[in-house]
């Protein structure tokens, strides 16, 4: 049961990681080229996507 539990809180911790970091990249860090935003940028929609690949999957295996 505490495995559950710790897989669907490191899921939730990652997919707030990741909108944190895509929003801070797009809106408060001004004086960066927009090749090292885009990959930051990139960086966060592959951890999103990621938690919602992993979210996806939990729900098919509980299902």
């Amino acid at each position: 049961m505490w495995q559950k539990v710790g897989n669907w809180a490191a899921v939730a911790l990652v997919g707030g990681f990741s909108l944190l970091w895509t929003g801070v990249v797009l809106f408060a860090v001004e004086p960066t080229p927009d090749w090292v935003r885009a990959a930051q940028v990139a960086f966060g929609v592959l951890l999103a996507g990621w938690a919602a690949h992993k979210t996806s999957s939990m729900l098919r295996r509980t299902a």
